[in-house]
């Protein structure tokens, strides 16, 4: 399956099987020297290939698990496996199609668009809308960039920044995407817990105390649990950050009015931070436009960057969202769907309000440590046979060790939908054991190979004693004839 004397050639080799699907996310490779014997080639050729691959994002090292394919290694696939029967993949973030405005009559309006070399590569007129919307945040706007959507935006942050190797601190579980773009940049994932109000001041404070380079938060609408900053943990991530003035601090509000949550910022008064605001959550997927503010150097970064590759995001899409920024139709259709879970809440029937709670009480009881988290639908979220009728239940399950997302199988990962009640509970049951399951197997395993070895060193130290205490009670020229 892999092939190759140099490590150029294997490391290309390898990529070729990705390619073919002959090696799949998850897939284990060959151990080092397994490989090399088999290659007849040094096991330093190997390691190189494999280092290779890690820097391409093709393949992830898991330390006693081995080398293995990266969940989504960045090259083109052949198709990708479909939500089952009556559920929906949560994990995209699709926003619901009917709450999205209509794009026919705006484009209708834009009439004529030409657009030649030369001239600014952005709108006026969006930019100015778009400082308007930071600056009611509170967010500076002094220094803007428009990118292609939200993780183009983070792309372009980090690699203005950051080189390959550099870590960078991410939430867990977090935005599949995300995890996915920093492997492909070659970048080291530091993990850090989430809770409702965002990453866990604890984490990152031991995750700061290592060398890393940026950190990305999500500050509203983070995907999977939907957490929001509040007052209180922007005031304790801002104690952190504020000790390391290097950092580059990059926060995706990727939601942004329709998060259903006040937008709040911890990386304000740095020397390297970026906000990126997109509109493809709030007026359609298809719309591949995020407005970007920060520093002065990383914007400039950005947008020289940009200037020398794709050049400008389309002034078609740029008048676009103009248009539907300052529609007023568009605004009332924004906060409605920035309402939906609220008024999902109030209209629930009470079959639909008790789900949750029994659902915790499966998890406290059954499925913990893994286990499920339980939530809420995001906005205008349909039942399962595609009715406007709210569902019955809705189960994000979220199946995690120690390091959630970044140490579970990709199949476990990437569960997140929503399904009729008897088809969750069979499911998630049988899914949550198998990993519970091996989580305690692994876990056993290491602590029996700890005790192992801890019962070896007392062992040893027990028998170093004993002769010493024999040693001490021979005469002296005996003892000088046992230390020769």
């Amino acid at each position: 399956m892999i092939s190759g004397q140099g490590a150029g050639g294997i490391a290309d080799s390898a990529e070729a099987a990705m390619r073919a699907g002959r090696l799949r996310p998850g897939d284990r490779l060959p151990p080092v020297r397994e490989l090399a014997g088999r290659l007849r080639v040094s096991p330093t050729t190997v390691a190189s290939a494999y280092r290779v691959l890690r820097l391409r994002g093709l393949v992830t090292a898991a330390g006693r698990r081995g080398t293995r394919v990266a969940a989504r290694p960045p090259i083109a696939e052949a198709g990708t496996a479909a939500a089952p029967e009556g559920a929906r993949e949560l994990w995209l973030g699709n926003p619901d199609p009917a709450l999205l405005p209509d794009l026919v009559p705006v484009l209708a309006r834009l009439g004529e668009v030409k657009r030649l070399y030369g001239e600014p590569a952005n709108r006026p007129e969006l930019l100015e809308l778009a400082a308007a919307g930071f600056r009611a945040d509170h967010i500076a706007a002094d220094h803007l960039a428009v990118v292609g959507g939200a993780l183009d935006g983070l792309e372009r942050c980090l690699g203005a920044h950051l080189r390959a190797g550099d870590r960078v601190l991410i939430e867990d579980p977090g935005y599949a995407a995300v995890f996915d773009l920093v492997a492909a940049l070659g970048l080291e994932a530091v993990p850090v817990g989430v809770d409702d109000h965002g990453p866990l001041p604890g984490e990152v404070e031991r995750a700061l105390r290592g060398r890393v380079a940026a950190a990305i938060f999500t500050p509203r609408a983070q995907n999977p649990f939907g957490s929001a900053y509040d007052g209180r943990r922007v005031r304790e991530l801002g104690r952190l950050l504020a000790a390391h003035p290097e950092l580059l601090v990059v926060e995706d509000d990727h939601a942004g009015p329709v998060a259903g949550a006040r937008a709040r910022s911890v990386s304000q008064g740095r020397r390297r931070w970026a906000v990126v605001r997109s509109v493809s959550k709030s007026l359609g997927p298809d719309l591949r436009l995020a407005v970007m503010t920060g520093d002065p150097v990383t914007v400039s970064r950005v947008a020289g960057r940009q200037q020398i590759g794709a050049g400008w995001v389309s002034h078609v899409l740029q008048r676009a969202v103009v248009e539907l920024w300052t529609d007023r139709s568009v605004a009332r259709r924004l906060e409605r769907a920035a309402s939906a879970p609220e008024a999902f809440a109030r209209e629930g029937s009470g079959r639909a309000r008790r789900r949750p709670e029994l659902g915790r009480q499966v998890v406290e009881r059954r499925l913990a440590p893994p286990g499920l988290r339980l939530g809420r639908p995001p906005s205008g979220l349909r039942s399962c046979d595609g009715s406007s009728r709210p569902p019955h239940f809705l189960l994000i399950a979220v199946f995690f060790t120690r390091d959630a997302r970044m140490s579970c199988p990709a199949p476990l990962r990437r569960r997140v939908a929503v399904a009729r009640p008897g088809r969750v509970h069979r499911g998630a049951r049988r899914r949550a054991t198998a990993a519970s399951r091996e989580s305690r197997a692994t876990r056993s395993g290491h602590t029996a190979g700890t005790d192992r070895r801890d019962a070896s060193t007392s062992r040893g130290r027990a028998a170093c004693g004993r002769s010493r205490r024999r040693t001490a009670a021979l005469p002296r020229r005996a003892r000088r004839s046992v230390s020769t």
